[in-house]
């Protein structure tokens, strides 16, 4: 019978929100009204059990709990109510800095994380080789973490996790500060673990890792457990919630370019930048948007190796002689990865009419590597040889790329590899 790890049995959290620092204050004290404070509701009611050995991921949505959940876990926080059994020695990495002094140098600090975790500084000494070694961050051990980036940083922090052989292993997103190649290592010391016996709980808004890394998933959604299987279920739910916290947002959100009438639109299926950058002088409005996955199902969440498409809706307030429909996809930190326009398929597009509507289909194979994505859409044209910008949308939605296989760099090149 396979031992349990961890078992969480009906654990809920609720924060007590202020409005201002004196209320918490009068609270504390026992002197404030009731009522004084709105309650939030972090986690309500959540179960989970994880045997040793299996790796499981934990996903949702911004707000759904995951991180709160990792904190009762390993005892940083305590449940309102519920309970939570560890049978084994837990190394966490959680929020980037947890943990650490900002005045100690990384040496430092890799004795006072030894130390918290009850190993002699004898026994942290003969371990301290492996720590600096997978670090790979040079003399900068000898400064104070406080001079680090958040890349030298997350390394430190994971190399003194890793090796200090916890029997589970907990990591909360911290390794997408990573590179790539540092990245790779840490998930090949995950493979280590998983051969060794150990048990591993990690949150990630990395999909790819959860489908490839990951054993089960689990799914929380406003602090309610949705539902745990194979990572590839997970992430289907996943998808729907995305939708739902996408119409939750459109209800609030009021941009200029939606147009004013009732009807259901493909955008109500995305999840929109509320902060999109909206321009041009609207001769030619975007009046609706879409990405659709191979089987034409509306979403912003597309699999690495399937084709997809990203439609627009044009409403021409004005007649346009020549005009031009485009996209661009860019990286989280705003570099233009690809994209193309009708003028440089070759597409003829006939003059439009003021009160004309024309739909624009995109259609191409998802060669990405699995991450996020910024979608910016356009509608451009010429007169009298004048370059016009009549509507753009400049990182109007996110496109998330699900993926079991990542190449280096943004692109997977799909080679086919032959060995004699």
């Amino acid at each position: 019978m396979e031992e349990t790890a961890i078992k969480v049995k009906q654990v809920s959290k609720i924060y007590k929100l202020y409005d201002s620092p004196a209320a918490r204050l009068k609270d504390a004290l026992g002197l404030s009204r009731k009522g004084n404070y709105r309650e939030h509701e972090a986690l309500r009611q959540v179960d989970l059990e994880v045997k040793k050995g299996e790796t499981i991921g934990i996903i949702g949505t911004n707000g759904s709990g995951k991180s709160t959940l990792l904190k009762i876990i390993t005892g940083v926080i305590s449940p309102s109510s519920g309970e939570v059994e560890v049978a084994g020695r837990i190394s966490a990495l959680l929020e980037l800095g947890a943990g650490f002094n900002q005045e100690y140098t990384g040496i430092e600090n890799v004795y006072l994380q030894g130390t918290m975790m009850g190993f002699s500084k004898e026994e942290i000494a003969q371990k301290m080789d492996d720590i600096l070694e997978f670090a790979d961050i040079g003399d900068f051990v000898k400064q104070p973490v406080k001079t680090y980036s958040s890349g030298m940083f997350v390394r430190l922090a994971f190399a003194v996790a890793i090796n200090i052989e916890p029997e589970i292993l907990i990591v909360d997103e911290a390794l997408s500060v990573g590179d790539v190649f540092f990245q790779s290592k840490c998930y090949r010391k995950f493979e280590e673990f998983k051969k060794m016996g150990k048990t591993i709980l990690f949150v990630s808004h990395d999909l790819s890792s959860i489908t490839k890394y990951c054993d089960r998933a689990v799914l929380l959604n406003k602090g309610v457990k949705v539902m745990e299987g194979t990572p590839k279920e997970a992430v289907d739910r996943y998808k729907m919630a995305l939708v739902e916290q996408k119409e939750a947002k459109r209800r609030e959100n009021t941009s200029l370019w939606q147009p004013k009438d009732s009807g259901e639109k493909w955008r109500d299926h995305i999840s929109i930048n509320p902060e999109t950058l909206e321009y041009g002088d609207k001769q030619a409005v975007i009046v609706d948007f879409a990405i659709a996955d191979e089987t034409g199902k509306l979403s912003n969440v597309i699999e690495k190796g399937t084709r997809f498409t990203i439609k627009m809706k044009v409403l021409f307030e004005e007649d346009v002689a020549e005009p031009i429909f485009a996209f661009t996809l860019k990286n989280l930190m705003g570099i233009e990865l690809t994209g193309t326009n009708t003028m440089v398929e070759k597409q003829m597009v006939d003059p439009a009419k003021k009160g004309d509507i024309r739909t624009i289909s995109f259609t191409q194979k998802m060669t990405l590597q699995g991450g996020e994505y910024l979608l910016s859409l356009g509608c451009t044209g010429y007169e009298k040889e004048e370059f016009k910008v009549h509507h753009r949308l400049y990182d109007v939605c996110s496109l998330g790329v699900v993926s079991d296989k990542n190449t280096v760099g943004y692109f997977d090149m799909e080679s086919v590899v032959e060995v004699e």
